[in-house]
This record gives structure tokens, sequence and C-alpha cells, in this order.
């Protein structure tokens, strides 16, 4: 008999894998990680400081105990917290200072969730693992998860394939609605609880309030890309994304605007008018870093910029330094540097870079 760990969060998606692949017959243990202190956030000098905000992660310890009480399963617990801050939240932090829009989500996966929970389960004797991830696989290839509107297959595109071999995707093969339906049929107390959002170490918490205990705020103009005029004050590029519509922070416009660029040299975030969109669009981008999955790498293929972004046609020019250039001529809105690019054939995620730069008719976009 086979014996899986599974990643136990807390959550309905991890509860329902674990109940199927009992029910499938392998001998299954859950395994609780916690990634993140919630208690305790540092000021931007790096004192500790008490967060006026808790994080329900010990509800979902307890979440995660009384499911497995239920299934008749144990559950391990192991910290990452050392971890999770070398490997994902200083990079987040880092990509933040040069005026990019991290995705950390994409490197808790690749460093913690398919590497060192991979390792400890192994200790614990696992023969594989198993997540509640919306995806599939089929031999080497990682497949969407049959749910369009769950699939998490972006949120996989820098694993490498060996951090996908022995690797369970228990509900890949089913819809959220399918789920909810199986937990509530089994009685399983998280089958409705909500889904957790947000980036997993800040949750729903104020994300400004969050970062400035990490980042000192740093104050500068908020200027009209048309004109060149001054027309407010930003607290800090950090705190916007391209395409941003809400709390920009100008007064005294009826017009609607949008956030359409940074400059982190000269500290200035751009601002758009109007519904157009003309700021917001590309036709080509530079992805680093980038990581392959597949062995197929074509010329044509689809491109997510986002992870709820629609697929995009791409063409793939193959460059030095492990960079690649993404060329797009019908144009995408709100390509953004420090966001993730994952590209697929049809079904299959072929993998994914870092957006580095983007550009509009071969010249960069000087805004950006």
């Amino acid at each position: 008999m086979e014996k899986v760990i599974v990643g136990i969060s807390g959550g309905v998606d991890s509860a329902v894998s674990a109940y199927l692949l009992k029910k499938q017959g392998y001998l299954v243990e859950g395994l609780f990680m916690r990634n993140w202190d919630a208690t305790l956030n540092n000021d931007i000098h790096g004192n500790p400081t008490l967060n006026e905000y808790i994080c329900p992660q010990e509800q979902d310890y307890n979440d995660a105990k009384e499911l497995c009480e239920m299934l008749q399963i144990p559950l391990h617990r192991v910290d990452f917290i050392k971890e999770y801050w070398d490997y994902v939240f200083t990079y987040f932090l880092e990509e933040l200072k040069k005026g990019r829009t991290p995705n950390p989500d994409l490197l808790c996966n690749k460093y913690i969730k398919f590497d060192l929970f991979k390792k400890e389960a192994k200790k614990l004797g696992a023969d594989k693992i198993a997540t509640g991830h919306y995806a599939k696989l089929e031999g080497n290839r990682l497949l969407r998860g049959i749910d369009q509107n769950k699939d998490q297959t972006y949120f996989l595109a820098q694993l490498s394939p060996d951090q996908l071999k022995d690797v369970l995707f228990p509900v890949g093969n089913i819809t959220k609605q399918e789920v909810r339906k199986i937990a509530e049929e089994q009685k399983l107390n998280v089958a409705k609880k909500k889904d957790s959002t947000g980036i997993c170490f800040i949750g729903e918490r104020h994300y400004q309030e969050f970062v400035k205990n990490y980042l000192k705020p740093n104050p500068g103009d908020i200027i009209n890309v048309e004109t060149q005029e001054v027309i407010g004050k930003h607290n800090g590029l950090m705190n916007y994304t391209i395409g941003q519509r809400r709390n920009v922070g100008i007064s005294g416009f009826n017009e609607r605007h949008y956030v359409c660029g940074k400059n982190v040299e000269k500290n200035i975030l751009y601002i758009a008018f109007g519904d157009s969109n003309e700021y917001l669009l590309s036709d080509e981008c530079l992805l680093e870093e980038v990581n392959w999955i597949s062995a197929s790498h074509p010329a044509f293929c689809s491109a997510k910029f986002r992870y709820r972004g629609e697929d995009v046609p791409v063409q793939i020019e193959y460059l030095e330094n492990n960079e690649l250039k993404i060329n797009y001529p019908d144009g995408a809105k709100a390509v953004t540097p420090g966001q993730f690019c994952v590209l697929y054939l049809g079904e299959e995620c072929l993998g994914s870079g870092i957006i580095k730069e983007v550009r509009k008719k071969n010249q960069k976009l000087w805004y950006l």
C-alpha cells in the first residue's frame, strides 16, 4: 500500500483531497505547514511589533486537526518560518523596492510546498505527496484542472519536472462545486469554510498597512502622463500596481483614471485619465529567469500575464541568458514588470518567466 502525505491547510480542497485518496486505498497522512509567524511583524527598523491583526493560522491548524480526526488519519506539523522568510518574503520585499509587482505564491510553491514539504514528507516515509491544487498530471505533463475557473497551474509554473514527480492532485479532475458537494456529503468540518484569499502570508489584512511594517514609506509626485503636471502625492511606489484604479490617492478629479507607470529613480507615479486604456496596452515583453516544465519549447503558444488574465496568443523568440522575447501583436493590457508570464500549449502548462520589461512597437514604455 502506497503512503501519501497530504498537505492539509485547514481548507476544503486539501480536506477532500485527503478523503478521496483514502477512499482510493492509499495509506494517507496529513502534514500541516506553518510558514508565517502571525503574531509578530517587524517594523521598518527590524524591531518586532505586535500585529493588531491575528492571522487565522491557528484556526486553520485546529480545523486540520479536527478533519484528520474525522478521517482517522495522523496529522503532522512542521514550521518553515525561517525558510519562508529567506526564500519567499525577502524576494517579495526586494521586488517591491524595485517598483515591481511580485507574485510570491509561485515561489512559495517552488521553495516550500514542493521542496521542503516534499523532503519532510519523504522523512515520514511518503511514497507520494498530494495537495489540493486544481491541476492535473499526465506523465510528465502539467495540465490545467477540469474547473477552468479554479485552475491553479499558473501558481505551479515555476516548478521543475523533478518537483512534480511523485505528486498527486486529487481534485484536479473535479470542479469546485463537486468538491463542496463531497465535503458536505461526508460532513467534513470545513465543508462550508470560506476559501482563503490574498497573498498567503498577508491574508485579508490591509495591504498597505502590512507593507509599512517592512518598507519605509517614501512619498513622491503623482504625475499626469499626458500633461506631465504634478497632480498629487503618492505614499510609496510599492503600494501601487499597473492598471490600479482604486485608492490611487488623487482628489478633485471626477474623470476615471488608472496607474499606468512608475519611475523608481525619480520616485514618480504616472496616472492616465479616461477609458481608452491606451497607456496599459503593450505588444511585447521580455522574460527573465525562465523555468521550463515541458520538453516542448514552441515558437507559438498562449500566455497568461496574470492569474485571472485571459489566454493571449504569443510568439516566442529565444534569447541568451535564459531570457525570452514574447510577442503578442494583438496587444494585451497591464502587462506588469515583476509578475509571472505563464506559457501554455493548449491544456499543457509549459513553464513561466518573470516579466522584466514591457514594450510597444519595439520601444520600451518610458513611463514603466
